[in-house]
């Protein structure tokens, strides 16, 4: 009970910054991928719930200094417009008030869940564009090399696809960029709710932007060439198919394991109940 009141005096005391990240969340979808994040961060304390058996509330004083540093840096956010101390100093002083409560175990003991909150920041645009520019240039190229590959004329200029006499330009909306976070987070969350190797985890999250490479090619593929013969009907299925690549995407990250277990890689730290040697 003393965690939940602290936690939520935390969020009340920084609530400017906790209504613009919900704000941003609900109305952006270039920031939808933050509503995932509590359910991942619950998923992962939930996998390691044994662990509360041998909690032990210690070290609470880690608190108060992740509440002074957290308002050190929202405070500072604020007055120097970084919005990343902005919005990371207010996730750490509901963190610190958490901690007060709990102790340092409520955080150490589930590690991969409170880094998970890191996702609750919205990513600034300059890292954004950053990674939204290749991205439109590579799935521009690989669509034109498939649609030709199966006579599909098409004519390729930058990152805009001409077919049929209709440019469609392969923009943040439809590069890939608003799946690559999602896929993170849910590559995070396959990774650490499993009891993988370390160095396994670090390849699904590094492979992870690939498989949405990979996710965006095949829905450019059916839009591009709906789009040339029915604008209509390529925008409707645009706008339909973001978040259905969501589960392509998991079923890809399943064969990349099976895979795995298929050229007998040690993968997992332990065998699990039932599986075989």
């Amino acid at each position: 009970m003393l965690a939940v009141v602290l936690v939520a005096l935390a969020i009340w005391v920084t609530r400017e910054p906790w209504r613009e990240i919900y704000e941003l969340a609900t109305t952006n979808a270039e920031y939808g991928h933050i509503l995932l994040v509590p359910a991942i961060a619950a998923f992962l304390v939930y996998v390691r719930r044994l662990r509360l058996r041998h909690f032990r509330v210690t070290g609470r004083g880690l608190g108060a200094i992740l509440v002074i540093v957290g308002w050190a840096m929202t405070a500072n956010g604020y007055k120097y417009d970084i919005q990343t101390a902005w919005y990371g100093g207010a996730i750490a002083v509901a963190l610190g008030g958490l901690v007060t409560a709990l102790g340092k175990n409520a955080i150490f003991s589930f590690m991969p869940a409170t880094l998970v909150l890191a996702f609750l920041v919205p990513v600034p645009q300059t890292i954004r564009l950053a990674i939204a520019q290749p991205l439109q240039e590579w799935t521009a190229w690989i669509a034109n090399f498939l649609l030709d590959l199966v006579g599909v004329a098409t004519q390729l200029t930058g990152a805009t696809l001409s077919i049929n006499g209709q440019l469609v330009r392969v923009a943040e909306a439809c590069n890939g960029m608003r799946i690559v976070f999602p896929l993170i987070l849910i590559a995070y969350a396959f990774s650490f709710g499993l009891p993988l190797r370390n160095r396994v985890r670090l390849i699904l999250i590094i492979a992870s932007p690939l498989v949405a490479l990979l996710c965006n090619v095949i829905r450019t593929l059916p839009t591009v060439y709906l789009f040339g013969h029915d604008a209509t009907l390529g925008r409707q299925f645009h706008d339909i198919s973001g978040w259905a690549m969501l589960p392509i995407a998991f079923v890809i990250l399943m064969l990349i394991i099976k895979t795995m277990r298929w050229a007998m890689l040690p993968i997992e730290r332990y065998s699990l109940a039932g599986q075989g040697r």
